[in-house]
């Protein structure tokens, strides 16, 4: 009798070991839409990786619209669940992007593609680095603001006696 077969061992490369366990977390709800993922440095102790292989996987995710990015703050679960429990992005463009849209003028007539074609990811391609270049512009204007409400409010400490 021949003893019984070694499990096959799994070839991939560890990052898309740890990208398919968040990605199982995410689906599971185990983290929520909006919530901060575990930082990079927790990844790498929770899988026992290299900090790049943690990045790496968080890339996949993020690639898959399951996660973004906020440069300085984390990466964050995106709101991508529909109703039937499918994974979809739900992304409307935001208020600037449509009204730069409008001050340039009707698009130019577009032949009808399928989904997936390299017209259409392109097209989703710029409109989310529009979304990280609005970002970017928030975040700035967010710090500036954290500056002016930090100076007023020394302005107002009495001073020393």
């Amino acid at each position: 009798m021949s003893p019984a077969p070694e499990k096959k061992q799994d070839r991939r490369p560890p990052y898309q070991h740890a990208a398919d366990e968040l990605r199982r977390d995410i689906k599971q709800g185990r983290f929520k839409p909006g919530e901060q993922m575990p930082s990079v440095r927790e990844l790498q102790e929770r899988f026992g990786v290299a900090n790049m292989t943690a990045r790496s996987a968080l890339n996949v995710l993020r690639d898959e619209g399951l996660i973004y990015t906020i440069h300085g703050r984390g990466s964050f679960v995106a709101d991508v669940a529909d109703g039937t429990g499918e994974f979809t992005i739900d992304y409307n463009p935001p208020a600037w992007y449509l009204a730069k849209k409008d001050k340039e003028g009707p698009d130019e007539e577009v032949e009808e593609r399928e989904p997936g074609s390299e017209s259409t990811g392109s097209t989703l391609i710029k409109l989310l680095a529009d979304l990280r270049d609005e970002i970017r512009a928030l975040s700035a204007e967010h710090q500036e603001l954290r500056r002016e409400v930090e100076a007023l409010k020394k302005a107002q400490q009495p001073p020393p006696s």
